[in-house]
């Protein structure tokens, strides 16, 4: 069954209220987006992967550590989660910029729909493949010898810390995506997108920096959600610190996503809304 014949059966069949009819459109617009992943397996394949690879690439290839008291794989896992629900945006802005490519979007927009199902679908499902890849990496970790100390349910608050960054950068993705517009410019997005991830905790200690490149790190968003994580699973680097942005790392991971989804989220719709019909 296509989107289009599911999109006039939620329109015609659905509740009758404006909340249950956009509700229905952004399930539609989810299982679109899930079609995707048998459609193009290799590509869910290259996505799981590649942040495997890298963690395990820091962990035994390159190395690293600078001023990392304790285990180095302890302190390392955290920082990689982090760091790979922040590198997600750009998955986000090149699936926008295709569909905005080949006018699929705005054949939805010429639909009796929800104005926002195409981007609240688009959000559960990024978030649903987030989840996956994160459990895989979380599972790597695992394999590698990394443990969490502090019981399941300092665990699953790492967890929750880790997807809302996520959901955070994936409303900064959307609207990139959306300005962008051609998928040949995620490209220059990417060139500021890694520096920004690399200027964190993710693979070193801020104390073996020097004092002013230590300070910016210590208030980059991922290293707060990093810190937050290791204090609350027990690895090396999760405790008090020379700022206040590490001794109130917790805080940090909660409030920077929030501002950032304060921000990203009404201009993502507003930019979407203003589309050319």
């Amino acid at each position: 069954m296509s989107t289009t014949t599911l999109l006039g059966a939620s329109a015609a069949h659905g509740p009758g209220t404006r909340l249950g009819w956009a509700a229905a459109d952004s399930w539609t617009m989810t299982r679109r987006e899930l079609m995707h992943w048998g459609r193009e397996p290799a590509q869910v394949a290259v996505g799981l992967v590649f942040p495997v690879m890298m963690m395990l690439m820091f962990g035994f290839l390159i190395g690293g550590g600078r001023g990392v008291d304790g285990d180095f794989t302890a302190y390392l896992v955290p920082g990689m989660l982090a760091m790979t629900m922040a590198f997600g945006l750009e998955a986000t802005m090149l699936a926008i910029t295709q569909d905005l490519g080949k006018g699929v979007i705005d054949r939805f927009r010429s639909l009796p729909m929800a104005s926002g199902a195409v981007l609240v679908g688009r959000s559960i499902a990024d978030m649903l493949q987030s989840a996956v890849g994160l459990a895989v990496m979380i599972a790597v970790g695992y394999a590698m010898g990394w443990r969490w100390h502090h019981g399941t349910a300092a665990f699953l608050a790492a967890v929750g810390l880790l997807l809302l960054l996520r959901f955070a950068m994936l409303w900064v993705g959307i609207h990139l995506g959306l300005v962008a517009g051609k998928p040949e410019l995620v490209q220059a997005v990417q060139i500021l997108v890694w520096p920004v991830g690399f200027l964190s905790n993710a693979i070193a200690a801020p104390g073996s920096m020097p004092a002013w490149l230590g300070a910016v790190v210590e208030w980059n968003p991922l290293s707060a959600t990093a810190t937050a994580v290791r204090g609350l699973v027990g690895s090396p680097g999760g405790t008090g610190g020379a700022s206040w942005a590490a001794e109130h790392a917790e805080l940090l991971a909660v409030a920077w996503p929030l501002a950032l989804i304060a921000v990203f989220f009404p201009l993502a719709v507003k930019r979407f809304r203003g589309l050319s019909r």
